[in-house]
């Protein structure tokens, strides 16, 4: 079950920030360059990956080394992988939503319609995929 832990924010380093900075830069720029290249229709699909993911997933488990063992460390950090993938996909729900309904409906509508989509689909999704790791 997901859980705030404010602790972990003071264990964390400057250099561990400026490293979720940067990679969280690099893949904005990467998904801006493909938008160039390919349209902003699929770049804003590159939007819906977690920017900062791949330092995120390394930070979880140097974190938790520090308190658990190993395999519960990189356990913990497959979690933190699961919990961006099933958000990435109530990222690209509520755009295709957005991008589907702008002709048609109400661009507040669509916002809240979007937001509708998003949720159901991250909560579905953890359900799913969170039950099958158990």
């Amino acid at each position: 079950m997901p859980k705030v832990d404010l602790k972990a924010i003071r264990k964390t380093r400057p250099d561990q920030y400026a490293l979720r900075f940067a990679f969280g830069g690099l893949i904005t720029a990467v998904a801006g360059l493909i938008a160039v290249r390919f349209g902003p229709v699929i770049g804003g699909l590159f939007l819906g990956f977690p920017a900062i993911l791949p330092a995120s997933v390394s930070l979880v488990q140097d974190h938790a080394k520090q308190d658990k063992p190993e395999q519960e460390a990189k356990k913990e950090a497959g979690d933190d992988s699961l919990g961006a993938s099933i958000g990435s996909l109530g990222l690209i729900a509520f755009g295709l939503t957005v991008w589907l309904g702008v002709s048609y409906v109400q661009f507040a509508l669509l916002l809240v319609l979007g937001g509708a989509v998003w949720l159901t689909v991250s909560i579905s999704a953890w359900y799913l995929f969170g039950g099958l790791r158990k």
